[in-house]
């Protein structure tokens, strides 16, 4: 009877010593389970149009020159990091005078790799990546994330996988999907699965055209456009540029994307507007 007490009072000083022992454990996974989610405005690259007449198909800019910015996303979550669109591609920063793309005159002033190390990271620290969509221009680093998986719209891969490549798509560019890690998706998407990064489906652009939307726990909701709206204006006046693939499912999309923006009064990012660039703190600081 004895023994019995005894073995039973030193296995409650145990259970109650493991207890406090696993209790700071405990709370700091809780606490990074609850962190701030963040998000950072890289520079890109950017584009320099003699005409933008491709951005409309009522030849509202024919003749006009402009510039459009060109952005990637850095989402950091507790469990893990987004890139959201990589850009025009590093290896066009060794040319400072920039480069021609059909008579629009590409720039990168400032590599991904070298800000992502401002940050402390690497490619290979990137668990996630995503695109609204597969033109060159938001692509244009996807290679250097081989250890990353990528999140893929199905529709967006076929259509760029066929025979012949749509027009703003270079296969080579998007050639990793083979040997990485892939979540195939076809329509909206729960990236983390606490509502709080969400890529939603708005085809019309392109086939598997996707945004972004944020719950961010400061700044509230904020949506990432993707190419639905390349300038202001465009969000505007709900014009549809002339290079995109079916002008109804454009326009569903945008009626979709102004009901959501009502209803969680988000903050949009136009992501080619350079105003709508400017406006996000500078690189690294971020929104939270």
């Amino acid at each position: 009877m004895y023994s019995r007490s005894v073995s039973a009072t030193w296995a409650a000083i145990a259970l109650v010593t493991v207890l406090i022992f696993l209790a700071p454990i405990s709370t700091a996974r809780a606490a990074g389970e609850t962190s701030p989610l963040r998000l950072y405005a890289l520079d890109c690259g950017r584009a320099v149009f003699s005409d933008m007449s491709l951005l409309s198909d009522t030849d509202d800019y024919d003749g006009q020159p402009g510039q459009l910015a060109d952005p990637c996303f850095l989402i950091r979550h507790a469990r893990g990091t987004l890139l959201w669109d990589t850009g025009l591609g590093d290896k066009i920063a060794v040319h400072p005078e920039g480069v021609d793309f059909s008579g629009i005159r590409l720039y990168v002033d400032i590599t991904l790799e070298r800000q992502l190390k401002m940050l402390g990271l690497s490619p290979a620290d990137i668990r996630l990546v995503a695109f609204s969509h597969f033109h060159f221009d938001h692509v244009g680093n996807a290679n250097l994330f081989t250890q990353s998986t990528w999140i893929i719209n199905r529709s967006e891969l076929n259509a760029a996988l066929a025979p012949i490549a749509p027009a703003g798509v270079d296969k080579s560019l998007i050639s990793g999907y083979e040997h990485v890690e892939t979540k195939l998706i076809d329509d909206d998407y729960d990236v983390f699965g606490d509502g709080t990064v969400r890529i939603l489906k708005m085809p019309g652009h392109t086939p598997g055209h996707q945004v972004l939307m944020l719950k961010l726990a400061k700044e509230g909701v904020v949506i990432l456009s993707g190419d639905l709206y390349h300038t202001l204006d465009n969000r505007r006046l709900r014009r549809v540029p002339r290079v995109n693939v079916q002008r109804a499912d454009t326009l569903a999309s945008m009626d979709r994307f102004e009901h959501l923006v009502t209803n969680t009064h988000a903050r949009v990012i136009v992501q080619h507007s350079p105003e709508d660039f400017r406006s996000l703190p500078k690189f690294p600081r971020y929104l939270e």
